[in-house]
């Protein structure tokens, strides 16, 4: 038996355990940590390596045990412990992905919170994905921004993302991440809301890289306009996504430490 260390962190509601080590857990540890009744409970399990030798990289696995290629939300509440670590109320630094290296600004704004700016990327447009639901046909934009995004803005209903998510999810090779949006108007300018079904973890409160994906594809429907912070709804709080001309993505958002601890392994 092993005491790990660990702290537990959120980014708009989407929770992880966040674990400093060289070496990932199995698969079936990861699952019994993030389950929310018998273990700590998260949407999944943020492993940090690096910091030491000031090159940290960040790798991801999901409360199913998969390794997705990217977590904006995860990045934030990393860049975030980093800061933490070493004392910084601010801090810039880059951060290595499976989805490639992602700069960072960090700034403390109270207690354990923090605000996190995150240069993504780019944003690359895909084919559109269709999926026949009982006898419904559902028509996705595809983005990717690391990783894959199936994204619509046709009316819908809250319960039907239980309905179409695990389906639209599983459709494509690999797997996909599913967004359900409305545009909602505002005298500032309107934002858009999403509802968001994550790949390997179901219904979550928050995707970031979801939430860059669905600015970046209302851009290019005109919905929004390129080069102007986009305000993103998630259930568990705004994101600000701004898209430039040239599909560049930069997300800033909150993170927030919610508690440390240590818990016994086989």
């Amino acid at each position: 038996m092993t005491e790990l260390r660990f702290e537990k962190w959120e980014g708009t509601g989407n929770d992880f355990v966040l674990v400093e080590t060289e070496a990932e857990l199995p698969t079936e540890t990861i699952r019994a940590l993030c389950d929310r009744h018998r273990g700590i409970g998260a949407d999944g399990i943020l492993f940090v390596s690096g910091a030491v030798t000031g090159k940290p990289r960040m790798i991801v696995r999901n409360a199913d045990g998969s390794r997705p290629e990217m977590c904006g939300n995860g990045l934030r509440c990393v860049a975030a412990f980093l800061a933490r670590k070493s004392d910084a109320g601010a801090l810039e630094l880059t951060i290595a992905t499976d989805a490639g290296d992602k700069r960072c600004a960090v700034r403390a704004i109270r207690g354990d919170g923090y605000e996190v700016a995150v240069d993504m990327g780019h944003a690359r447009l895909g084919p559109p994905l269709e999926v026949a639901i009982d006898g419904t046909a559902h028509r996705f934009t595809t983005v990717d921004v690391g990783n894959p995004h199936a994204i619509t803005f046709a009316p819908h209903e809250d319960a039907d993302l239980d309905r179409i998510g695990p389906v639209v999810a599983t459709t494509p090779p690999g797997g996909t991440n599913v967004e359900l949006c409305r545009m909602r108007s505002s005298p500032s300018g309107g934002s858009i809301e999403v509802a968001v079904w994550e790949r390997g973890v179901g219904r979550t409160l928050a995707c970031g890289t979801g939430a860059c994906a669905v600015a970046a594809a209302a851009c290019e429907e005109g919905r929004m306009p390129f080069g102007q912070p986009i305000e993103v709804l998630l259930p568990g709080g705004p994101l600000e996504i701004t898209v430039d001309a040239s599909r560049a993505l930069r997300m800033k958002g909150p993170a927030r430490r919610v508690f440390g601890g240590e818990v016994t392994i086989a």
